[in-house]
């Protein structure tokens, strides 16, 4: 009787584990989403434009970008936290959606380190810090001077939690005061530069860097360990004299946590084939962007080393946002 009991539950799970050997055999086989926290036409959203035309040309099935902004990414990271682990439904974090949110509020609505399945980096790009042409300060030894002079008065723009937390960490690194001034994205934050109502910004260098070419900011440096080759004669923060700023954004692809693994595979090998493409290269590159394919294991455990880094910079700098 026993083994007539073991022998039906076994013939009861064959229809299950083929079904899903069948849906990850097949993937994929209908639409894909691909949902970005952020309006359309920025960084992010370019990023997954440019996959997702590519992924549709190879796999020959749609594939949509579904912008979620608001919220600091919280409202597009909740709706890929619940959306069916079946493959169908991507995920564009930046850094501060899964190794920033958790230590700036004390609840989010998806948990930033069990909640998504990793698929790739993508891309990473340094801050800039940049002056106004009017500012005085060509260095960014001047212009630590320069802050200290002006007794804790002198403001800094930032359009976002990355270049927020990059000026907290400069003004420790530096032993200076500086009033932040945010704004409800890069692009008011820079305008306001440009127009000379902000001195300072700290900004992705990704929107940053057409101001800095047409000479309407002054870079003094990048917050990578290495000089960004869009910038190349612009020092980095330790070159200029500050460590432990070493601070660069990301953005990457994920899926929501249960995913089958193959199909995380799939799509890995797919997403990291489209953006090492040299024309892929070639239009990231040209907004700052380096490409920084990886395996979901290399972007599981860089999600969980800049949690650590940036959750001490947060606590240092006091930020909370709720």
């Amino acid at each position: 009787m026993k083994l007539i009991q073991n022998l039906l539950l076994c013939l009861l799970a064959l229809p299950l584990s083929a079904a899903a050997g069948t849906a990850a055999d097949t993937f994929p086989e209908r639409p894909i989403r691909i949902i970005v926290p952020f309006p359309p036409g920025g960084g992010t959203d370019t990023v997954a434009r440019s996959v997702a035309a590519k992924l549709s040309e190879s796999w020959n099935v749609p594939v949509t970008v579904d912008n979620r902004p608001g919220g600091n990414t919280l409202i597009g990271a909740e709706m890929a936290a619940r959306a069916a682990p079946d493959g169908y439904t991507l995920f564009l974090p930046i850094d501060s959606t899964l190794a920033m949110n958790q230590s700036l509020y004390a609840k989010l609505p998806y948990d930033p380190i069990n909640g998504f399945a990793p698929v790739s980096l993508a891309i990473t790009m340094p801050m800039v810090l940049a002056v106004h042409p009017s500012v005085e300060a060509r260095s960014v030894k001047e212009l630590i001077g320069l802050a200290k002079s002006r007794d804790g008065k002198l403001a800094y723009a930032h359009g976002a939690l990355p270049a927020q937390v990059a000026g907290e960490a400069f003004k420790s690194a530096a032993k200076v005061d500086m009033v932040a001034v945010p704004y409800k994205g890069s692009g008011p934050a820079m305008t306001d530069v440009v127009g000379g109502q902000v001195p300072v910004i700290f900004d992705a260098l990704g929107p940053a860097i057409a101001f800095v070419k047409a000479g309407k900011v002054r870079p003094l440096a990048v917050t990578s360990a290495k000089r960004s080759p869009s910038l190349p004669d612009v020092p980095t923060l330790a070159e200029s004299g500050l460590t432990g700023v070493g601070l660069v954004t990301w953005i990457g692809f994920v899926a929501p946590a249960g995913t089958d693994r193959t199909i995380v595979a799939k799509l890995n090998t797919e997403i990291t084939r489209i953006i090492k493409q040299p024309e892929t290269r070639e239009k990231l590159g040209a907004m700052g962007m380096d490409v920084v394919a990886s395996s979901p294991e290399q972007f599981k455990q860089t999600i969980k080393d800049d949690a650590t880094k940036l959750g001490a910079v947060i606590k240092a700098a006091g930020i909370k946002l709720d």
